[in-house]
C-alpha cells in the first residue's frame, strides 16, 4: 500500500471526527467546509513528517485542532453562536438530535481550550491521549474536564 492510499484510509477512518472539530469551530455551512478542506490540506501536508510515534487518531486530533485554532486566530472573531447545519447528522449519529443541538450551543459558548477537551472527552479519549492531543500536563486533563462540567451545567441550569 502507498503512501496516498494509506493516508485516504485514515482520512475515512477520521472524517466525522475532522467534521465534528470543524463544526465547532465555523460559523455556518461554507467556513464549516472550507475549514474542513483546511484541515485536510494539513493533514496532507503533514502526513511525510507523521513518525508514527503517537496513535494515527492522536495526531489528526492534533491537526485539526491546531488548524481550526488558527482559522479561529486569523478571523479576530469568535461567534457566540453556531447555527446546526445540514450536516448535523454527520456530526451527531450515535445522540439524539435535541440534546445535541443544546450541547453543542453551550459548547460555543466555551473558549477555544475547553472546547478542544470537550471535543476529546465527548470522543472518549483517555485523559493520556487528551494531553498528548492539546499538549497540556496530564494531571490538568482531569480538573479541567470537571470545572467545564461544572460550568457547562451551570450554562444549561440558566438557559431553563
Amino acid at each position: 500500500m502507498n503512501t496516498k492510499e494509506e493516508f485516504l484510509i485514515l482520512l475515512e477512518q477520521s472524517r466525522n471526527i475532522i467534521y465534528k472539530i470543524c463544526y465547532v469551530y465555523s460559523t455556518d455551512l461554507h467556513p464549516q467546509e472550507d475549514l474542513f478542506q483546511e484541515v485536510v490540506i494539513n493533514l496532507w501536508n503533514s502526513w511525510p513528517r507523521f513518525r508514527h510515534d503517537c496513535k494515527a487518531q492522536t495526531w489528526v486530533y492534533r491537526i485539526s485542532l491546531n488548524t481550526c485554532i488558527s482559522y479561529l486566530r486569523k478571523s479576530k472573531s469568535r461567534p457566540d453562536y453556531l447555527p446546526l447545519t445540514q450536516n448535523i447528522e454527520v456530526v451527531a449519529e450515535e445522540f439524539d438530535l435535541a440534546r445535541t443541538r443544546e450541547l453543542y450551543n453551550l459548547i460555543n459558548k466555551l473558549d477555544k481550550i475547553e472546547k478542544a477537551l470537550v471535543l476529546l472527552y465527548i470522543e472518549e479519549k483517555s485523559h493520556e491521549e487528551i494531553s498528548q492531543i492539546i499538549g497540556i500536563p496530564r494531571t490538568n486533563v482531569a480538573v479541567k474536564l470537571f470545572r467545564i462540567k461544572e460550568k457547562l451545567k451551570q450554562m444549561s441550569q440558566n438557559q431553563n
